[in-house]
């Protein structure tokens, strides 16, 4: 299967069609009704939130991008001006400030726009993003997700998708311990909408409790 372009004209609805008659997903999807790729409209800001968000609770990264852009202009030109302590302040740890300034770095240096990554494919987008210090391959998918709105790309670094992934296969009754690659082959069975399963499986745990109670921990 080749990879997800920026041409591909699917449809919310036309997605939701082809999982709904899925043989894992299909209870889910039913229950939960169409969801939507919605596009950032800032490249840039939502790069540095994913940036945020690594390795923390969702909980903690919401307050540091509230101070964060509480303090700066959240551009290019406004972290590179930010000194170390500001952001240090706003709840970045050193590693996560050196990390931010690589990306003000170069968007500042390429000019990127949200324009530039769209008129690139998936590859070069991730072959793009991943060359900046900090950024890897979750938070790439998670740009071609929520930034270019991609319609196939399959997070498989994301663990609420691996643990979403599992607790579907385990509620049909079969081994849910499966690495990434097998993850990744699995996860083949809903192309060309991956990044709609994606939203779908972070759901999973949610749904298929409420109905059965046998949530993995």
């Amino acid at each position: 299967m080749s990879e997800t372009t920026p041409t591909d004209d699917l449809t919310d609805e036309e997605a939701y069609e082809q999982l709904r008659e899925d043989e894992y997903l299909g209870p889910i999807v039913a229950e939960v009704g169409a969801v939507s790729l919605d596009a950032a409209e800032d490249a840039f800001q939502r790069l540095i939130v994913s940036i945020l968000r690594q390795q923390v609770s969702m909980a903690s990264a919401a307050a540091t991008r509230e101070r964060l852009f509480d303090a700066i202009e959240v551009t290019p030109a406004g972290i590179r001006a930010a000194d170390e302590e500001t952001l240090r302040d706003a709840g970045l740890s050193r590693q996560k400030t050196r990390y931010v300034n690589e990306i003000a770095d170069a968007f500042h240096e390429h000019g990127w726009t949200r324009e530039a990554f769209a008129a690139m494919d998936d590859d070069e987008v991730r072959e793009t993003l991943t060359e900046i210090p900090g950024v890897g391959p979750w938070t790439a998918d998670m740009f071609l997700l929520f930034v270019l709105a991609r319609p196939d790309v399959f997070p498989v670094g994301d663990l609420g998708v691996r643990e979403g992934l599992k607790t579907l296969v385990e509620h049909h009754g079969e081994d849910p311990e499966m690495t990434r690659g097998e993850m990744t082959a699995f996860a083949e069975r809903w192309a060309p909408v991956r990044s709609y399963a994606a939203l779908f499986l972070w759901q999973v745990e949610e749904e298929l409790g409420e109905r059965a109670g046998d949530v993995v921990p």
